[in-house]
């Protein structure tokens, strides 16, 4: 699937789909990022983490560059392909891997949906067209903040509220945006630069709270974005409080602190472990203080620091997954949804943590000025939940992708499809989580180590190719990534059949490959009996004496 063809005629182009990583299902609407700044990392990239979560199977793909007919136009189409109108295509668009294109521009999001009254059936340009076509047609996040936000003031955005993270080599950008209702004209929207040194999170509820209104180079909003909140009586300037972007049009409530939150008080906690975190925020405590916008990490973030801190069920803490009645027996982070649950008339939810099993995929992204745009910008990429992925390196100056990521669909399953694998092998490790958890961490160590490990050699490789031969040097990274991310697919495949050998019906078999009862934790064990304390007793057994059963006889 492609955005446009390599010519454009002067009929519609070819139709723009939803982005085209989500090619089999509906778009999620609950996501995970990180934001990373170059002097907070440390290898000096700037990063951006993307865990895109919904129950869909996602389509990996590779959209090439093309140069496009003068006039010509693109129709943009709903999720279901419904034309909802056309743009203008521009004259050359970027080669795009993923959600990174060829200048190392990377763009994630979340949804907060905020007030949903504000969203405008009226507009054509949902949050994924805009990403696409911001990759396709921007060099540096500042430049996709322009594009994006020109492109709905002129066709309507149609979304409700979104959070974009942006990242070129050398700047991190924060974007949120929401509508102007039905019939409304362009977005109400807001962007800030993540100061250099510094980490940004978000997950599903607007963050932005006050901004300044005089600062072009560090702080970009629309000019109407006060008087629309005070229009609709989202904000009254004689209430002595400063506006608050998040306040005006996403405000906050119990249920979605404890959703959304949790999510950033674990990463930031984890960031900087020196500094005091309170729970009370994300338990929805009246009065609690917010969590700041952005903050300086204890110590400067490795792309491995990344990956950990994007595999999260808040371990170690009051709210940790793995611990509880719920967590079962072996020990589940995992709660199936609905998180929502009602008894005896009082509302309760389950935790919703960062690593969570809807996942589609999650990647981490490394944009570098110290290296040619080819081999500088790089996605690690992942399917199914971040707990149980294998990232694999995509370079954005390769022209294919693995094909087993870019096949399946959510209705069969299919071992040619990565995605299917990896949802396989994490399906069958909540079995018995507690135990195959450790199988699945040692390849996963194993794999991502070694990947990480041959990063240095394969980029000095291909930067030295790139100025001799540049066809060279992207069938090299090209060769690189489609047979190392087809080998972690092989090694998942492998993982699963162990699994399924070594934990066959509830038995886990030692060394010698001999079926072991290991049965259950007494502290599990201790919980059935405190709900059934008498069914499973035992009597105290006294044999009766040997002759008392035996009938009497009169002689």
């Amino acid at each position: 699937m492609r955005l446009a063809p390599h010519r454009a005629s002067r009929r519609p182009a070819a139709v723009l789909l939803a982005a085209v990583l989500l090619a089999a299902a509906a778009p999620a609407a609950a996501c995970t990022n990180l934001l990373v700044t170059r002097g907070a990392s440390a290898d000096g990239s700037t990063m951006i983490t993307y865990t895109c979560d919904g129950e869909f199977h996602p389509h990996l793909d590779y959209t090439p560059a093309a140069d496009h007919d003068p006039d010509s136009l693109l129709a943009i189409t709903h999720w279901g392909g419904e034309v909802l109108g056309e743009i203008e295509q521009v004259p050359h668009t970027y080669a795009v891997v993923g959600l990174m294109n060829e200048h190392q521009l990377v763009i994630g999001e979340t949804t907060f949906t905020g007030r949903e009254e504000l969203q405008n059936p009226d507009g054509i340009l949902h949050y994924w067209t805009l990403m696409r076509l911001a990759l396709q047609r921007a060099k540096t996040a500042r430049e996709a903040v322009r594009v994006m936000t020109e492109l709905v003031a002129q066709h309507g955005y149609r979304s409700t509220g979104e959070s974009f993270s942006i990242a070129d080599p050398d700047e991190v950008w924060y974007m949120e945006m929401i509508g102007p209702g039905p019939g409304g004209e362009g977005a109400l929207w807001v962007a800030r630069r993540v100061p250099d040194g510094y980490v940004c999170a978000h997950a599903n509820t607007a963050r932005i709270g006050e901004f300044p209104l005089d600062d072009r180079d560090n702080c970009l909003y629309e000019p109407r974005v006060i008087d629309f909140a005070v229009e609709h009586g989202f904000y009254d300037p004689g209430s002595g409080q400063p506006f608050r972007f998040n306040a005006a049009y996403c405000p906050a409530d119990p249920k979605s602190l404890r959703y959304c939150a949790t999510r950033v008080w674990s990463l930031l906690r984890r960031v900087a472990p020196s500094r005091d975190w309170p729970a009370d925020y994300h338990r929805g405590i009246a009065g609690a203080e917010p969590y700041p916008l952005w903050i300086k990490p204890d110590e400067k973030l490795s792309v491995a620091d990344v990956f950990a801190l994007m595999r999260d069920h808040y371990e170690g803490t009051d709210y940790d997954m793995t611990r509880g009645v719920d967590a079962g027996p072996f020990g589940t982070p995992y709660r199936w949804r609905p998180m929502g649950f009602e008894v005896d008339g009082v509302e309760y939810t389950w935790e919703r943590a960062i690593s969570t099993q809807q996942t589609g995929f999650s990647w981490v992204s490394q944009s570098r000025r110290k290296l040619p745009d080819a081999v500088g910008g790089l996605l690690w990429y992942g399917v199914d939940d971040t707990w149980f992925t294998c990232y694999v390196p995509l370079y954005c100056g390769i022209d294919a992708v693995p094909e087993s990521f870019a096949r399946g669909r959510l209705g069969a399953f299919d071992w040619d499809s990565a995605w299917w694998v990896f949802n396989f092998v994490s399906n069958f490790t909540n079995l018995k989580y507690s135990y195959m958890i450790e199988d699945v961490q040692t390849v996963q160590r194993e794999l991502e180590g070694d990947l990480l490990a041959l990063q240095p050699a394969v980029e000095e490789t291909a930067a030295r190719l790139l100025k001799g031969d540049p066809d060279l040097a992207r069938r090299y990274l090209t060769d690189y990534c489609v047979s190392h991310g087809e080998m972690v697919v092989d090694r998942w495949r492998a993982l699963g059949e162990h699994l399924v050998c070594k934990y066959n019906d509830g038995y886990v078999k030692d060394e010698e490959g001999e079926p072991q009862a290991v049965g259950y934790p007494e502290s599990w064990l201790r919980e059935v009996l405190r709900a059934r304390p008498e069914q499973f007793k035992l009597p105290v057994w006294k044999p009766a004496p040997a002759d008392s059963t035996e009938e009497k006889l009169p002689y």
